[in-house]
Parts: structure tokens; sequence; C-alpha cells
């Protein structure tokens, strides 16, 4: 499973610093719940691009639409939706008790779960025909077409988008809500993936990545296999999307529910910053690439895309193995890998490498 040394320690360490955050750093609490839901991002995509080997573009669909699905039961639970978001209307940003904010948010949570599920299940049907690039580029037109379709739907506020129910307390009990939501979300999904991949169905969808047709020779049913997966990842997402809905206060199509020239192409980019198909990967290269996110947003302000884009280009052309792939190669006997004399001199291919058991 390729797990860092001392890994109980670190469990330790992340749980103490995750609770202690926002009240040692409280002026950075927001940037630390972002922080949270890009480890959940870059954990999710790795179901499918680091251990499946299915590169999807267009996880960002199950980000905007259960960012959707939670507001319009939010909102549904207590007005008509159609006239709460109609520009004109009396009730455009109505209050909401604290009973009726609460119970609207953790059912509007669970049914954007769920409803992502199910949405997975639906694009899987006729997506998993596809193998390879087209199966990425078939996810982002997917991702780029759903943006465009919630801009034109009028009952959802279309391009003006919708208001979302204001929090009835004050600014900081918001602030720690929301932030304990996220590190919750993103260890949830952390510990869910870490007993999944050590089950037979981690070893069975690591069979389709690296080898589809032998895999379904052996007996795996590999769509029903690429189809939970993907269900999985749609599950964490779909919660993920409701909760910064809710954080932001206000849905626009494109640039808060369907991102997919930032966030889309950021998940893709921290599970290969910390090394696709690994566990501890996608939650270093989600938080490095966090990290230089902000920084360089604060003080390199005009030129953040291009240091971004360096990072990605840099990180696709000379580091492709990732943190975790690097790290592995200059110390294979601290994950557990046994490398014999003559492969440390590089007499001997990587696939004679073998794992203890």
């Amino acid at each position: 499973m390729n797990a860092l040394p001392n890994e109980h320690r670190i469990h330790l360490a992340v749980l103490a610093f995750g609770l202690a955050a926002p009240f040692i750093f409280g002026a950075f609490t927001f940037q630390f719940t972002i922080l949270w839901i890009m480890i959940l991002f870059a954990l999710t995509w790795d179901m499918m691009g680091g251990q499946m080997g299915y590169n999807s573009l267009g996880n960002i669909v199950f980000f905007g639409a259960g960012m959707y699905i939670c507001a319009v039961v939010q909102v549904g639970l207590y007005y008509d939706v159609g006239l709460y978001t109609a520009p004109d209307s009396s009730i455009s940003g109505a209050s909401f008790t604290y009973q009726q904010y609460f119970t609207g948010l953790v059912l509007g949570l669970i049914c954007a779960a769920i409803g992502c599920v199910l949405l997975a299940f639906v694009m899987s049907s006729f997506l998993f025909g596809l193998r390879g690039p087209y199966f990425a580029i078939g996810t982002l037109g997917i991702a780029l077409s759903a943006g465009e379709l919630m801009g034109a739907w009028e009952w959802v506020g279309a391009g003006s988008g919708i208001a979302m129910p204001v929090f009835p307390g004050g600014v900081e009990a918001r602030s720690l809500m929301f932030y304990f939501i996220a590190l919750g979300a993103a260890a949830a999904t952390y510990w869910f993936v870490r007993w999944l991949y050590s089950t037979r169905y981690g070893l069975a969808i690591n069979a389709i990545r690296d080898d589809e047709e032998k895999a379904e020779a052996m007996g795996v049913h590999t769509k029903r296999y690429k189809s939970i997966t993907w269900s999985f990842s749609a599950f964490f997402l779909g919660i993920s999307g409701g909760l910064f809905g809710n954080m932001t206060g206000f849905i626009e199509p494109l640039e808060v529910a369907f991102p997919t020239v930032t966030f889309g192409i950021f998940m893709v980019a921290m599970a290969l910053l910390g090394g696709k198909g690994t566990i501890w990967g996608p939650v270093i290269g989600a938080t490095l690439f966090h990290v230089i996110k902000e920084v360089t947003w604060t003080y390199l302000l005009g030129w953040q895309w291009v240091a971004l884009g360096l990072l990605i280009v840099i990180n696709v052309v000379f580091f492709q193995q990732g943190i975790m792939g690097w790290m592995q190669r200059k110390w294979p006997e601290r994950f557990g890998i046994q490398v014999d004399a003559s492969m440390r001199k590089g007499s001997e291919r990587p696939s004679d490498r073998t794992s203890t058991p």
C-alpha cells in the first residue's frame, strides 16, 4: 500500500495539527479548510487515475452536482426553489432558523452524496465504453457541458446563481463549523481509501490498471469495479461540493460549481505531484500544491498561474513518479521494498523490485 515509515506517529501528528490549527492560526482558518478539501480532491481522483489507471478529467462534475443538490434540498425544504432563485423574488435570501438551517444542511449533504453516486452510475453506463485518452476527453466534455447546462437552467438560478442559506450564528462559529466538517470529510476519505486498498477490491482495481484484458480473462468484472470505484469518488466529492457551496455562500455555475480549469485540473496535478497510485502521495501532493498556490497568489499576484503552470510542467516532464515515487526509490527499505545489490548500482530493471509480504 506504499505506506510511510512510522505511520502511527504521522497519523497522531496530523490529527493533533488538524484539531489545533484553527485555534493557533485563526487568521488562516479558511485556507486550512480549503486544504482539507484539496486533500479530499486528490484522494478521490487517485481512486480512478492512480489505483485503476483511468485518468478522469471530469470528476469536478460530482463536486458541482453535489453543490446544487445540497442547495436545492436546503432551500426546497422550506421555500419554492423556482421562486427563491427568481431575480425579482421577495423570498430570495430569506432567513433560516437554527433548526431549519442545520436540518437542511445535514439532509442536503446526505442527498448530495447519494445523488452523485446515482449520477456516477448513469455516466459510467456509457463513458466506460471508452479507454485511455478517449475516456479522459469524454469526461472533460461532460465537465465543460455541465456548467453550461446549469447556467441555462432558470429553475436553479441559471447564470445568476443561488444565494445559499445564511448561517444563523457568528462568523467565528461558522468558520470553525465548516473547518471541522471539512477535516472530518478528508479524514473519512483517507481512512476509507486506506481500508479499500488493503482488501481484495484493491487488488482487483490494481489488476485493471496493470492489464484490463488479462483482468477480464481472469474473471474480474471490470465494468462493475470501474462503476463502483467512480461511485465511491462521487460520494465524497458530492459532500465536498455541498460543503464548499455553503462556505462560499453563493453558487455560480462556471466559477464556483464547475471550475474545470481550476479545481478540475488541481485534482490531477495534486495526485501527480505527490505520486499517484499511493496512499500518501495525494495527501502530500495536495498539501504542497495548496501551500505553493497560496504563497504565489499572495506574493506573485498576476504571475500565480505562470508559477502553477511551471510546477505542473516540471512535475509531468521531469518528475513523473511524484514525491512518493522518488522517496521509494531513494529509501526503498523504509517502505518494505527489498532491492538487491545489483539494482542499487542500476544494473537491473525497476520491474525486478519485490515487496516484502
